[in-house]
């Protein structure tokens, strides 16, 4: 140890930090997952945001508001009495949010209960993110879940 000089020190500390960097590349995989962008038209979509935040608020500020259930053939949301094919028109999205290709979108009248379904056979196993909008009486509404389909 008699010869150890700091040449021999910078060597041993750059041979450290290499094996450290190799070691947070191949020990720590989780940078490798498949992240999507939830939507292609981000920053277009991101201007308009203030109209989601209103619709939310609006959808919070109802006395009565849709009813979500999960069951074992499908996904049921039951609109309030009051809604009816003349006056509401009802949009849903299911984001996926590992696979953009599992993504459901679709536009849908109220049936004659007020609800809407989405059969089981459409949905893979995993989490989704349902986002509700519907217009009444000119008025935009949304409501989010999160949905756990097994």
């Amino acid at each position: 140890m008699k010869n150890f000089s700091w040449g021999h020190g910078v060597v041993i500390a750059l041979f450290a930090f290499i094996v450290f960097i190799l070691s947070m590349l191949f020990l720590f995989p989780n940078g490798q997952k498949n992240s999507e962008m939830v939507t292609d038209n981000y920053y277009e979509e991101e201007l308009k945001y203030q109209d989601v935040i209103d619709a939310k608020k609006r959808a919070d500020d109802l006395r009565e508001k849709p009813v979500y259930s999960q069951e074992r053939n499908g996904i049921k949301i039951t609109f309030p009495k009051e809604y009816n094919n003349t006056n509401t028109t009802v949009k849903f999205v299911l984001n996926r949010t590992d696979d953009q290709n599992l993504d459901i979108k679709k536009s849908v009248q109220l049936d004659a209960a007020q609800s809407i379904f989405i059969p089981g056979q459409v949905l893979k196993a995993g989490n989704y993110t349902l986002r509700l909008m519907w217009t009444k009486d000119k008025a935009d509404y949304r409501m989010d879940y999160d949905v756990i389909w097994k």
